[in-house]
């Protein structure tokens, strides 16, 4: 059971436990040393996101990494997925980036991939673990203001947005009117100049970040404010990234909000047309809409389920040696592409099958129609299994046997923060809402904080 590392990284609040200067320094010193076990001389690649917080800590992990005998190379800003190509193309050992994603701005975080540019297996971050308990038992927090983040070689970004143009040859957006949203994230430092090479009319929003703006009311946490925008601006579409610009989130013309369930079935339709959709398979999560498997099965695609977290799925899509995957929340994996999940490359993608197609978004994914839903977030002062809580369970299961093929439960604990989430989809939304509030209430009497 990993006591640091969540589905994406260490996160928590800046400057607190585990992200104060000590463990921050233990974690650096982890990584390399785990790394140096297979290279003496081990090179590192690092990225940040736009948060007040992240160039201390970039400053206190590289002291760490430092003393845990890698060099380090910096990035800048930069997107978490970029940092994951540039550690592939480039030999680096590993590339760490700093972020919390989709958290507020008083959060942060720390993620790792490894130079293959794949997220750690739990195993390794298991070991690094271990190594930081120990190496935190004899180490003083370092004095943060007398230490500095590398300096930033620009070139890395420039190498990026050439293989992210190189993703779509041909495209081009003339014509189109697009709105974006770079949540105040990592995204501002990217999307104006990629996206100004491609097409006349980009209106972006969202775009000036100040360290404490970012995912503040924008962004793929709120997607229908860019949905509205688009609206408003009689725009063709709106695409809307996460602090680090793992995934988008997208609005049609009409102003609807398309997410990355309509996004796989669109990618899947389009891979299956031009035979590279390889055992006609999708691989989604337990949170993707039963409409989702219906759309796709009506294509004669299967979609197989995976545990929540980006990783996961690309877990099962390496076993399955699937072309596509993803999640509702916008992470999309097209493993022949890239490594990891790209909001950057996945609107790229999306908008050359639109192109390609000749129909705008709306009408490409018109067929998905979607079971009532609703995720109910619960605050929890513990993440006790909830099959041990005999309330809990039992409230469950009642759910699960009255709604029976009519419906689906996932009740499970955020794998990035201090919460269970309860999803419920059914025909019926009163029946839909009263399970959901049934079992976030046997869950508030058991844990909440």
């Amino acid at each position: 059971m990993r006591k640091l590392f969540g589905t994406d990284g260490i996160r928590g609040v800046a400057g607190e436990a585990p992200l104060d200067p000590r463990t921050i320094y233990a974690v650096g010193f982890a990584i390399a040393h785990q790394v140096k076990a297979r290279n003496s001389h081990p090179r590192f690649v690092l990225g940040m996101d736009t948060r007040e917080s992240s160039e201390w800590i970039a400053a206190v992990l590289t002291a760490g990494l430092n003393e845990g005998g890698a060099k380090v190379e910096s990035a800048g800003v930069i997107t978490t997925p970029a940092i994951a190509y540039l550690a592939r193309k480039h030999g680096f050992d590993a590339g760490v980036v700093i972020s919390a994603s989709h958290n507020p701005w008083q959060d942060n975080g720390i993620k790792v991939f490894g130079g293959d540019g794949y997220k750690l297996p739990d195993e390794t971050e298991l070991r690094i673990e271990d190594e930081i308990f120990r190496r935190l038992e004899g180490i003083l927090a370092p004095d943060v203001s007398a230490l500095a983040a590398p300096p930033v070689n620009k070139a890395y970004r420039k190498d990026y947005e050439q293989f992210l143009l190189s993703v779509v040859p041909g495209l081009n957006l003339a014509g189109m009117k697009l709105v974006l949203d770079c949540a105040n994230g990592a995204a501002s430092a990217i999307a104006p100049e990629l996206f100004a090479q491609l097409g006349k009319e980009i209106y972006l929003t969202h775009y000036s970040p100040d360290g404490r703006n970012i995912n503040a009311n924008c962004g793929a946490l709120h997607p229908k404010i860019v949905a509205a925008e688009t609206k408003s601006l009689h725009a063709d579409m709106g695409v809307t990234f996460d602090g680090d610009a793992d995934r988008a989130l997208f609005a049609d013309a009409k102003g609807n909000v398309v997410n990355g369930d309509a996004i796989m079935l669109l990618a899947a339709r389009d891979l299956q047309a031009r035979g590279q959709l390889r055992g006609n398979v999708v691989v989604a999560t337990t949170m993707s809409n039963m409409g989702l498997e219906a759309a796709l099965r009506r294509s004669s695609i299967r979609m197989l389920r995976a545990p929540v977290g980006d990783k996961y799925v690309l877990e099962r899509m390496q076993k399955e040696d699937a072309s596509l995957g993803g999640e509702q929340s916008g992470h999309i994996l097209f493993p022949h592409l890239a490594t990891t999940g790209d909001g950057l490359l996945t609107s790229l993608v999306v908008l050359d099958v639109v192109r390609r197609s000749g129909k705008p978004l709306h009408d490409l994914v018109a067929d998905l129609k979607v079971f009532p839903q609703v995720i109910v977030n619960v605050r929890v002062k513990e993440k006790k299994p909830l099959e041990e809580i005999a309330l809990v369970a039992d409230t469950i299961r009642e759910a699960e046997s009255s709604l029976g093929e009519n419906g689906r439960v996932v009740v499970r604990y955020s794998g990035t923060e201090a919460l269970a989430r309860v999803m419920v989809e059914a025909e019926s939304e009163d029946q839909m809402r009263h399970h959901a509030e049934r079992i976030a209430g046997a869950i508030r009497e058991a844990l909440g904080d």
